[in-house]
């Protein structure tokens, strides 16, 4: 029997209707709005910031560009340390007396964030860490900018969140729509600053997250280029592929460079280490960082700073074998030393200029060994640049694809899938994680183990506990002293281990903020049903 217009419109909207209450209950149309909002906001303060470096910079080697290297050459070596000597007193006094947490932050205080696990995304703190990082970079320290600049985007978004009432899903998404837009603005890669915010922040591909996370990714370009022009970070000569009996020399280069990202690493952590255990005030910290690397500076002035310039010669071939061999030595020690001296920066662009180095060495000893067959030394840069930054930072695939925007096409592509992916598992059989996870880790949030295990350490008993009724009066001291015991601050996990060693339904629980005073119950049931609700809650987010 056909169907009428009444009931095929009946139909439809039965169809359509839990749709759109579905579209509205998630406040996607408000949060689409604010996606552009976060893209423009973001693109503008990274503008900001780069205007900021170069402000910081320019008393000191009288330019505000990006070629530091070439301006340090001509200064006497005295300007050179007294730069980052400078800087760092700088940043030690303002880390000393007014910065929230007493360091600089970057995009692993954005993951810690979007997990609930940290303190947050606080506007001072985010705005105080800028200024860190803007001196820091300014004048001379070895470290990246794109680091900052992405938490500097994720702190702009919070402050746009805490202004409306969203879901925990929504302010995730936004976080993750200023990270998108931070590096879309600073690279010129829309597409990378998309997936980088879902590979790396939000750690899996909603749907619903793409729109707006698009929008502010898409809107952070279209700011960056109004203002920048139309180039991306790096203006990368055409390169082709020579011979496809070259794969087995773009799989050695992925090799050599894990090895490269694996000691880059190993250096950031054993310095970071060995300042935790140096006694010194911490003013003083970045000030006798900031003379080792301005001593580094003297004899390779390609150190300081971000590092673009050297960057850009070793993908058009400007430097010699030796020099680039001894960069890759020079920066992954400039580089370390400024991070564990507290110095605000962050490891993208030190793991580009590592990569470009790498590469471009391989590439010359590749052409000596088979001149008829290998590419230009170029290419082997621009692979490079790549596979260590995708093994640093734990993120192949948006790695992988902002070579390819950076590059302006996708002809290198399948070389750059195979140096990629064998970097990256490389770095991951050795070390476990990324850098970012790494520092998590240091402070106790867990990542790599999954989302249960994360929850079960972040979730408090507080959380879950049920207050005492009117027919369960909370035991006297005498009681209470004999009595298995729950602390409000112990952890999700500790409680279900108590649960289990004890054979108890429920166990009393006491506030240590309150002299130890019993406030409720925590029931063996109740734990188990708030840890079954939030790892639903966040299945449906990763799937919706």
């Amino acid at each position: 029997m056909p169907y009428s217009p009444t009931s095929l419109f009946t139909l439809a909207r039965h169809w359509i209707a839990p749709n759109i209450q579905q579209f509205r209950s998630t406040k996607q149309p408000l949060l689409w709005v604010l996606a552009l909002a976060a893209g423009v906001a973001t693109a503008t303060a990274a503008i900001l910031f780069r205007m900021g470096i170069g402000a910081v910079q320019w008393p000191w080697i009288g330019t505000m560009s990006e070629r530091v290297a070439s301006a340090a050459a001509a200064l006497p070596a005295w300007i050179i340390i007294a730069g980052p000597v400078a800087g760092g007193l700088i940043v030690g006094l303002f880390l000393t007396y007014l910065q929230p947490g007493r360091r600089a932050n970057g995009i692993a205080d954005v993951i810690e964030a979007r997990l609930g696990a940290g303190p947050g995304l606080g506007f001072r703190a985010g705005m105080g860490s800028a200024f860190v990082s803007m001196v820091s970079l300014g004048s001379g320290a070895s470290a990246g900018r794109e680091g900052p600049v992405v938490h500097l985007g994720a702190t702009v978004s919070n402050a746009i969140c805490s202004v409306f009432s969203l879901p925990a899903s929504a302010r995730r998404t936004l976080i993750a729509c200023g990270v998108a837009g931070a590096i879309s603005a600073s690279f010129n890669t829309p597409i990378a600053g998309i997936l980088f915010a879902h590979e790396v922040i939000l750690r899996h591909y909603a749907l619903s997250a793409l729109t707006p996370i698009t929008i502010a990714s898409v809107s952070g370009a279209v700011i960056s280029r109004l203002w920048f022009g139309d180039d991306a970070a790096f203006i990368v000569p055409p390169y082709q592929i020579t011979s496809y009996w070259e794969f087995p020399a773009f799989a050695l280069l992925g090799i050599v460079c894990a090895l490269v990202a694996i000691l880059f690493q190993f250096a950031l952590i054993g310095t970071d280490w060995v300042a935790r255990n140096v006694p010194m005030k911490l003013w003083m910290r970045p000030v006798v960082g900031g003379a080792i690397v301005g001593a580094i500076g003297v004899a390779f002035p390609q150190v300081l700073g971000v590092g673009y310039q050297a960057t850009d010669q070793a993908l058009h071939q400007e430097l010699p074998l030796i020099l680039l061999i001894t960069l890759i030595c020079a920066k992954t020690a400039a580089t370390a030393i400024t991070l564990a001296s507290r110095f605000g920066g962050g490891v993208v662009a030190p793991s580009l200029y590592l990569g470009a180095m790498t590469g471009g060495a391989f590439g010359i000893i590749a052409a000596a060994v088979f001149p008829d067959m290998a590419s230009s030394h170029g290419l082997y840069a621009i692979l490079g640049m790549g596979a260590v930054a995708a093994a640093v930072l734990g993120a192949p695939i948006s790695t992988a694809v902002m070579v390819f925007e950076l590059t302006g096409g996708y002809t290198l592509a399948v070389a750059l899938l195979l140096s990629v992916s064998l970097a990256y598992g490389i770095t991951q059989a050795i070390h476990g994680r990324s850098y970012f996870h790494w520092q998590l880790e240091m402070r106790g949030v867990v990542i790599q183990d999954g989302l249960h295990r994360h929850l079960v350490r972040t979730v408090h008993v507080r959380n879950f506990v049920t207050a005492f009724g009117p027919d369960d009066a909370p035991p006297d001291a005498e009681a209470l002293e004999t009595m298995v015991k729950l602390s409000a601050e112990d952890t999700l996990e500790k409680a279900l281990r108590t649960f289990d060693a004890e054979g108890l339904r429920r166990i009393i629980v006491v506030d240590p903020k309150k002299a130890g005073a019993p406030i409720g119950w925590a029931e063996h049931v109740n734990a188990l049903a708030y840890f079954n609700s939030a790892l639903i809650a966040t299945s449906v987010e990763e799937h919706r």
